[in-house]
């Protein structure tokens, strides 16, 4: 029986997920890294287990009113965890982006900036004193009354709604309309008012087409719709809605990212001509602080705001000591280049992440266990020594710090390290070393030891010669200032450079339409779905492959199933209790709704009669349980080239550890760009493609960037062109090509330092990249 005073986090019988019952031991105040193959069980073991453990105990303490307030993680599946302190979470999953989320606002930089500004702003003479709320721009005393607070009006006109004026308004003049029945509606209606919906759009009058555009009438008419003879012709009563309305109301309203995206391309954005942009009221405006409006201090990047901060008056020293106390942890971070109006959604999940981490180290918690997922993601080698730092910090107040993590600099400045595996999925699941970092050299089975204690130098790969070369530039945008570069064609190119340096917003400026692109594939690592109902098998196609194959068996014919009966987005062959989702929201009085199994199809998203239907042996739900492994095994004995194809590549990006049905939600950042990745290798490829990938290797053990790696080099030499931004230095060693951005982020970079081949950029004087590419090149531990 461990005693009460016991040092150690003891986990018994974890069955979370792909763990096999696992028992371990991990000391606290300790900074603990956990190790393993993407798929293999660590995030299960520290966020499935340990981490859903300690918030199950912390809100069996709340009081059930206020539980109801707070998203609550499900009880682990795991025997017993004694020795547990509180926990705190700080995971990349990125919560749904709003402009009006900020640097300042995560941080909680701005309240101190306004505070700063409200208590020893300088005011106008005669003018009143301002509270805080009144220098915020997400609240009604602060907003700016025209633009409300965003900064930007967005406008339409008549070119873009009507791209093609020798359209009739029946032919689709009108592009900014909807599709399908709620655009006829609308033509329909525009019939019955009396207006000529078959004369192209150029020959109506500049009245009626103004009208028709942007009128904020909706007159109310009977329509009698003229439809095919064999169908039923009724009368409704049709309410008329301008394009623009239309376009204005989709925009600001609708939760579909689709919708909201077409309605997008018929706007026009420009800053508002109130505020100029600055989102806030005149009054807010006419206070300054060194000579600045708050406004402008927020725009500046944190490094140099630090260096403007400084106050004459007792007040104002209070505000500005703490403001600069507040602002050191980020940059130290590597984040000085951030600046407080930064939107959220423009950040990296890493940015984020570590942006969370330097509130953290203010927050003066102690006796706490901080479970942090990848905190390296998205780190120049430079800014990792700084990340180090940070987490000695933490550990040093008192806490204890368990960290998901596949740096291997990370790795080795961990005091314990716990690796899990040996492989992904089934294979994995096992702890196969609990303890200090060198002893884990001794584990035969272990992918991690493998590449940690690998003392061989790098092996020398010949430099492939481009076969033409791609211009971009110049380009100003962001702190790029007439930048030019030139990507070799036909080759494999890394771009390096610190966060902030300007590397995304180079590669970002490649397009389709430059000489020498041909078919531009970009791969990024946002979701492939936000909601369970998109998932691996729907996103490549699979599905619509699967479904055909059920379709035609003697059994679905004899009853007369066609391929729409296998899905579980429609109606016929889903369970209608839950609709295909699986699991059914149970309404609890007092407590936030549950989920739980669908009592009628327990989980298998069909109806009783649709799962009996079985293709050799299995019925459709339990072929999308199996994972892409076993799949492949399922289907290798099958006449099903695209379900071979399909399942091939996927197992080629190193995915076989993930179920077919998997849902979209479940999946991180670098297994969506992989899907994404695989789905684009089983297309038959004709001409020259141009791959562009961002920070693909974020989140993948170093064997699965082998595994990746391959296959990129694979397409390089079936002649296309692949372009990765990357920190992983692995990666950039094996490159054709180097274009080096720096030498730091922000105003301090945004300018190429360096390009050639791996060699020459390695010994390139003031580049920050330079010695960290060195050391991979030699390989030296």
């Amino acid at each position: 029986m461990p005693s009460p005073h016991d040092s150690y986090v003891r986990v018994r019988g974890a069955r979370e997920h792909n763990l096999q019952g696992v028992d371990v031991d991990i000391p606290r105040d300790v900074l603990a890294v956990f190790t393993g193959v993407s798929g293999s069980g660590k995030s299960s073991l520290a966020f499935g287990t340990i981490y859903a453990e300690a918030q199950r105990r912390y809100f069996e303490s709340v009081a059930p009113y206020a539980r109801r307030l707070i998203h609550q993680v499900g009880a682990p599946k795991v025997g017993e965890i004694t020795g547990l302190p509180p926990a705190v979470s700080l995971q990349q999953r990125r919560a749904a982006p709003t402009s009006r989320s900020s640097v300042g606002t995560v941080t909680n930089l701005s309240n101190s900036l306004r505070m700063l500004f409200s208590r020893a702003g300088d005011y106008p003479e005669g003018a009143e004193r301002l509270d805080s709320d009144a220098f915020s721009p997400n609240t009604a005393a602060g907003a700016c009354p025209e633009c409300h607070g965003l900064g930007q009006v967005h406008r339409t006109t008549e070119e873009l709604l009507v791209p093609d004026p020798a359209l009739s308004i029946r032919d689709g003049a009108i592009a900014a309309w909807p599709g399908a029945w709620q655009g006829k509606n609308l033509r329909d209606i525009l019939d019955t008012l009396g207006y000529d919906v078959d004369r192209p759009w150029h020959e109506l009058p500049a009245g009626t087409r103004e009208w028709i555009l942007f009128t904020d009438e909706q007159p109310v008419v009977t329509v009698h719709p003229v439809r095919d003879a064999d169908r039923i012709q009724r009368p409704y009563q049709g309410t008329y809605m301008s394009a623009r309305h239309y376009v204005m109301k989709t925009f600001s309203d609708t939760k579909s990212a689709t919708l909201r995206a077409k309605a997008e391309r018929f706007l026009t954005s420009a800053p508002c001509p109130v505020c100029g942009g600055s989102r806030l009221r005149p009054e807010a405006l006419a206070v300054t602080f060194a000579g600045r409006t708050i406004a402008e201090l927020a725009a500046l990047p944190l490094v140099e705001l630090s260096r403007t901060l400084h106050g004459s008056t007792e007040a104002a020293r209070v505000l500005t000591d703490d403001l600069r106390s507040r602002i050191e942890p980020v940059v130290e971070l590597g984040l000085g280049y951030l600046s407080l109006d930064r939107a959220t959604p423009t950040l990296s999940p890493g940015e984020l992440q570590r942006l969370r981490l330097a509130t953290q180290l203010r927050s003066g918690l102690f006796g706490v266990v901080y479970v942090l997922d990848e905190p390296s993601a998205g780190l120049h080698p430079a800014d990792t020594e700084a990340l180090l730092t940070v987490l000695e910090r933490l550990k040093s107040a008192g806490n204890s710090v368990f960290v998901v993590e596949h740096h291997l600099d990370v790795v080795r400045g961990a005091d314990w390290l716990v690796d899990v595996g040996p492989r992904a999925g089934e294979h994995g699941g096992r702890v196969l070393h609990s303890g200090p970092v060198a002893e884990l050299e001794r584990v035969a089975e272990s992918a991690t030891a493998r590449f940690l204690f690998d003392r061989s130098p790098a092996p020398v790969r010949e430099v492939r010669s481009p076969s033409g070369q791609l211009k971009v530039g110049p380009v100003t945008r962001h702190n790029l200032r007439a930048v030019t570069a030139e990507f070799p064609l036909g080759v494999f190119t890394a771009v390096t450079g610190v966060s902030g340096s300007g590397k995304s917003t180079l590669v970002g400026e490649v397009t389709e339409d430059l000489p020498g692109v041909g078919r531009l594939v970009t791969v990024d690592q946002k979701p492939i779905g936000r909601t369970p109902r998109s998932n691996l098998a729907t996103y490549t196609g699979l599905f619509d492959v699967v479904r055909k194959v059920f379709a035609a068996t003697d059994e679905a014919r004899l009853r007369g199933y066609g391929v729409g009966r296998f899905s579980f987005n429609v109606a016929g062959g889903r369970c209608e209790t839950c609709q295909g989702d699986g699991f059914v929201s149970v309404e609890l009085l007092f407590l936030p709704s549950t989920y739980a199994p669908c009592p009628d199809c327990g989980g298998a998203r069909y109806n009783p009669e649709t799962l009996e239907v079985t293709y050799r042996g299995r019925n459709i739900a339990q072929v999308l349980d199996l994972t892409v492994e076993a799949a492949a095994r399922f289907f290798a004995e099958t006449d099903t080239p695209a379900v071979a194809r399909s399942l091939t590549t996927l197992l080629d990006v190193g995915l076989g550890y993930l179920r077919l049905g998997q849902p979209a939600t479940e999946l991180s950042g670098g297994e969506a760009q992989r899907i994404k990745l695989a789905t684009e290798l089983q297309r038959v490829r004709r001409g020259h493609t141009f791959y562009l990938l961002d920070e693909p290797t974020t989140g993948l053990h170093p064997a699965d960037v082998e595994v990746l790696t391959r296959q990129l080099h694979g397409l390089v030499d079936a002649g296309h062109t692949v372009v990765v931004v990357e920190h992983d230095m692995a990666v950039v060693t094996g490159a054709d090509w180097v274009i080096d951005l720096g030498p730091g982020g922000g105003d301090a970079g945004g300018r190429i330092v360096a390009a050639g081949p791996p060699g020459e950029v390695a010994r390139a004087e003031g580049s920050t990249t330079a010695p960290y590419l060195a050391r991979a090149l030699a390989r030296t531990p």
